[in-house]
């Protein structure tokens, strides 16, 4: 059975990947890091595995 999908928001995100919340908004913008939109007004949340992959990018 798959792993449940575990989202986190914009400001744990910043905070694991030591940049500021503008910055995630610009990366996907620019498509280079995309958010998953959740909700009426499209918050940004970002699947946990997905954070794992951009960390493995910067070491």
């Amino acid at each position: 059975m798959p792993k449940k999908l575990r989202l986190l928001r914009i400001r744990e995100v910043a905070e694991i990947l030591n940049v500021n919340p503008e910055t995630l908004r610009r990366w996907d913008r620019n498509g280079s890091f995309k958010a998953i939109r959740v909700g009426k007004r499209g918050h940004r949340m970002y699947d946990e595995r997905q954070i794992q992959k951009q960390l493995s990018k910067h070491k």
